[in-house]
């Protein structure tokens, strides 16, 4: 089989993962029974397959958007198949019912203005955590070593920034859910790696497969990190509330030239100067990932299935939640 020309994306949620193509998106999670849940829904044609999705710089912003919002809706879906399942388990006879529950809505879910306001609550504490915190803690510290230089300056903060990320990934990683999170983003790359590489889509052959990837996420972040003290820089140093303002403002930028470097880099590492300039990335998946187990590997290998099914098929059905047998 031949190596596949498009970029699949993905996610790990709870128990479970969400996979990402260019018609549609599945998330496959593991019910406590042994079943799959997997929803499916289609991909906006205008973001994905438009101008949009052409234009650089742009096409971050808007695409980046768009999978925060598919994966924050992947993770209501699978913190609702766990609390469907301790709802209901001992009480429905089958996947099927459990799966019907869940698109009803006759269990407890984790869904409207409770939900997107945690969602909220979490993106405000992250900008606070790693954008506006740093900025306080650097001028600071300029202010008591006399720092004047803004390069200088913004390497410091940039400094306590990526300290900040490391440090909070390296501590959630001890939480038993979160490791079991980071198991399945494991899961993720290897199936992801495996799809690209031309492999047949079988756990025992996805296993052999690496869990670090060019294109993931948690190179992105770093990514953030770097770029971000070049473009703070040209603001300069001014005052502190200025300056916080500007961390705020100038995120959709960073964000957008961060994209596109991991867009680059992602199809290029035929390039020894560019597997280079991304060890540091693949070398922090290291913290995100863990070594999978096959029931993990099933389920990533579900979720990339559905998809491609879907996409073989031509128009995407509107969104379906399934029950499937594990492999």
């Amino acid at each position: 089989m031949g190596k596949r020309a498009f970029n699949y994306g993905g996610q790990a949620v709870l128990e479970g993962v969400m996979m990402r193509g260019s018609k549609a998106m599945s998330v496959a999670v593991r019910h406590p029974d042994g079943h799959l849940v997997v929803r499916r829904e289609p991909l906006s044609k205008f973001l994905y397959d438009g101008w949009l999705s052409r234009t650089p710089f742009l096409r971050g912003l808007v695409l980046l958007w768009d999978a925060l919002g598919l994966g924050m809706r992947s993770l209501l879906f699978s913190s609702n198949v766990a609390l469907e399942a301790e709802a209901l388990h001992g009480e429905k006879g089958s996947g099927e019912s459990r799966a019907a529950d869940l698109d009803g809505g006759e269990t407890p879910a984790f869904e409207g203005p409770l939900a997107w306001g945690t969602v909220a609550l979490s993106l405000g504490l992250g900008v606070g955590l790693f954008f506006l915190l740093p900025a306080f803690t650097a001028d600071l510290i300029e202010q008591w070593l006399g720092i004047e230089s803004p390069l200088l300056g913004n390497l410091v903060e940039g400094t306590i920034r990526l300290l900040l990320l490391i440090g909070y990934i390296w501590a959630i990683g001890f939480i038993p859910d979160i490791a079991r999170v980071f198991a399945y983003h494991g899961a993720e790359h290897k199936t992801i790696m495996a799809y690209e590489g031309g492999a047949e889509l079988e756990p025992d052959v996805v296993s052999g497969y690496t869990m670090y990837h060019p294109r993931c996420g948690t190179g992105f972040l770093l990514t953030v990190v770097v770029i971000s003290i070049l473009i703070f820089s040209l603001v300069g140093r001014p005052s502190l509330l200025v300056r916080l303002a500007s961390r705020i403002a100038l995120i959709p930028l960073v964000a957008g030239l961060a994209y596109e470097f991991i867009r680059y880099s992602g199809k290029h590492q035929h390039i020894a100067l560019v597997r280079l300039v991304t060890k540091p990335n693949l070398w922090l998946q290291r913290l995100t990932t863990r070594e999978p187990d096959e029931t993990m590997l099933q389920t990533a290998i579900t979720a990339l299935r559905m998809v491609l099914e879907a996409e073989r098929g031509g128009d995407v059905q509107p969104e379906t939640i399934t029950v499937v047998q594990p492999l």
